[in-house]
């Protein structure tokens, strides 16, 4: 049932959609300087950046934007010049320019995959060139950026289509705005620079009606609030900036105690929507401070402790590709320049990082005296730690890192969760020895989508071909299981975490011991009957190991993984080969192998594993 509330805001968010829609605003707003005030001087930027492998890099990356080959996610899309903005490169399919409340978007059949449609006209590629006019003063890129803006204001007028169908799409793209309108706006004519005015401004007003206060209560929120009050703080010559500003800077405050647990973790139990999350309010709070960091600096705590000792971020739960700022390289890396800028930001370092990381982002956002600022090499990282509210403990010895996740599915229909309670991942320095495969799709396959949020697709145990949970839709759960932490103790020998998990009539308990001297893990599952519907004379029970890039078989129940780990089991294994898969970025995915240990019979059914990791030369 809804609330009153609910009800009075979502008809007059419809009214003011369609009053828009039939009536399109067409204000008269007074100029806007360029660069914008508030942010730093795009020349003094790249003055520092000059003569940098990144810089070199980036000029690389844009010379194939350029030629048409756009990176989009994990692969590069042949869009040329002019492209098909409301197409999903990957099916073909491309949808009408109408009233977007009627663009059917959840429905990859008729409309393709919404995120490959939608990340294009997040036009952070067209940022990626205005950062490139700002570094070479090559015309040629803001030629281009500006002749890729006039063809979506064309194909997309405002309200209309498949890219406004998303309020947080919109925010992306209003972002991607204001940073090519601080970067190069002064090489836009007279003409067409009163046009992306008032079209920035439109994007505004759409923002404004249409808030995920109830759809999606989470990143959705902050990032469309993020570019609200960014629009009402950088431009105050909009006739409705001061609300704009006030009221987002409102929900961004509120929201910060809501979606980030006291422990710094986000609460929607995904590790790739932390970054997000976290890189939103590290942006705010450059542009108006928070009232106060502590909740910011525990969030940078939790990242630090979730990555590898090279800064590895393991994709626990979904992952969608995208990024707040510079959304190109390896999604794994992402965490690096995330942390280089709290450091600076928060004035203490929180995981070492150099130049490169920096250059990434916090140059941009902080300006030159972010350059030449680095954490030390040998920082000393928190030797093991427990994020109770997240669920969430960190083991580490040397370069090796052991993450093991003891907490629940997210909030409501946990929708960005996967059924992986009692997982592990396991890092040794820059070798991945048992990795979480990722996520691929949202809704572009209904049933890769299920293989890659299910328990088989990750380190933790299945009970008779059933997940934790039961999946309903691309953002749903149902009867989401109990999850507990149990027990922690960590000393300078041994760490000791014991969880359990209870669904379907079962109870599946985890015992995983980390003896740092030697590298041993040693995990102990318990499967036991509590309950029905649970047959607990005939079970059959999976659990499922997914390693690195290199396995293999050295005896009976006995593998090694890559150069220094080897895994032991006491039960039967099957399934070596290469019949599993994983995900570097939405919308790719690649064969990878998958060790399944099985074990039939009669409940209470005990396996017991261990995880070799040699010290590092």
């Amino acid at each position: 049932m809804r609330s009153a509330a609910e009800i009075h805001f979502r008809l007059r968010r419809e009214l003011a959609n369609i009053l828009l829609y039939a009536f399109p605003p067409k204000p008269h707003l007074a100029d806007a300087a360029s660069p914008l005030p508030g942010l730093p001087d795009p020349a003094r930027v790249a003055h520092a950046l000059k003569g940098t492998p990144w810089a070199a890099d980036l000029v690389g990356l844009a010379e194939q934007i350029l030629a048409g080959h756009i990176p989009l996610l994990g692969a590069f899309i042949e869009a040329g010049p002019d492209p098909a903005w409301r197409r999903d490169y990957l099916s073909g399919k491309e949808t009408a320019a109408i009233f977007f409340r009627r663009i059917p978007y959840l429905d990859a059949d008729k409309v393709g995959d919404h995120k490959n449609i939608w990340e294009l006209s997040r036009h952070q590629h067209l940022v990626l060139l205005a950062q490139v006019f700002v570094l070479t003063g090559d015309a040629r890129y803001s030629r281009f950026v500006i002749a890729q803006l006039r063809h979506w204001m064309r194909e997309n007028p405002f309200q209309c289509g498949i890219n406004w169908a998303s309020s947080l799409e919109v925010g992306f793209r209003t972002l991607s705005w204001i940073w090519i309108f601080h970067l190069m706006g002064g090489e836009m004519d007279a003409a067409f620079r009163k046009e992306f005015l008032i079209q920035l401004y439109r994007h505004g007003l759409h923002l404004e009606y249409n808030l995920s206060f109830y759809f999606s209560p989470n990143t959705h929120l902050l990032g469309e609030a993020l570019a609200l009050h960014a629009l009402g703080f950088l431009f105050p010559g909009f006739s409705r900036s001061a609300h704009w500003r006030e009221m987002a800077r409102k929900i961004l405050v509120e929201q910060l105690e809501i979606q980030v647990h006291p422990d710094g973790g986000y609460f929607e139990q995904s590790t790739y929507y932390h970054v997000y999350a976290l890189d939103m309010y590290l942006f705010h709070h450059l542009l108006e401070p928070l009232p106060g960091t502590d909740r910011l600096a525990a969030m940078a705590e939790f990242l630090a402790n979730m990555v590898g000792t090279d800064g590895q971020l393991p994709f626990l739960g979904d992952d969608d590709g995208g990024r707040l700022f510079h959304p190109f390289g390896p999604r794994d890396r992402f965490a690096r320049a995330t942390l280089a800028t709290c450091s600076l930001v928060l004035g203490r370092a929180f995981f070492p990082y150099v130049d490169g990381d920096v250059s990434e982002q916090a140059v941009w956002w902080l300006g030159p005296r972010a350059m030449g600022r680095h954490a030390p090499a040998q920082l000393e990282l928190d030797a093991s730690r427990c994020f109770p509210q997240f669920g969430l403990v960190s083991m580490r010895s040397d370069d090796l890192h052991v993450l093991f996740d003891c907490g629940p599915f997210g909030p409501w229909g946990g929708g960005h969760s996967h059924s992986d309670s009692l997982s592990l991942v396991v890092t040794a320095g820059t070798e991945e020895v048992l990795i979480d495969p990722g996520t691929y799709t949202y809704v572009g396959d209904p049933v890769w989508r299920e293989y890659f949020r299910g328990s088989a697709a990750h380190n933790t145990i299945r009970v008779n071909a059933r997940d934790q949970a039961e999946p309903v839709g691309p953002f749903r759960w149902r009867n989401k299981p109990r999850v507990e932490l149990l027990s922690w103790k960590s000393d300078p020998g041994v760490d000791r975490a014991e969880a359990a998990c209870w669904y379907a009539g079962i109870r599946h308990s985890r015992t995983v011991t980390f003896e740092k001297v030697h590298g041993l893990l040693t995990i102990t599952d318990m499967i036991s009957a509590v309950s029905a519907p649970v047959e607990a004379g005939n079970c059959q029970v999976e659990q499922f190991w997914h390693p690195g890039e290199r396995v293999t078989e050295q005896g009976p129940g006995c593998w090694s993984i890559g150069d220094r780990a080897e895994l032991t089991t006491d039960a039967r294994a099957e399934g070596v080969g290469q019949d599993g898969w994983r995900s570097d970025a939405l919308a790719s995915k690649r064969e990878a192998r998958v060790l399944v240990v099985t074990a039939s019979g009669a409940l209470p059914i005990e396996l017991k594993t261990t995880l070799r990791v040699r010290k590092a030369p």
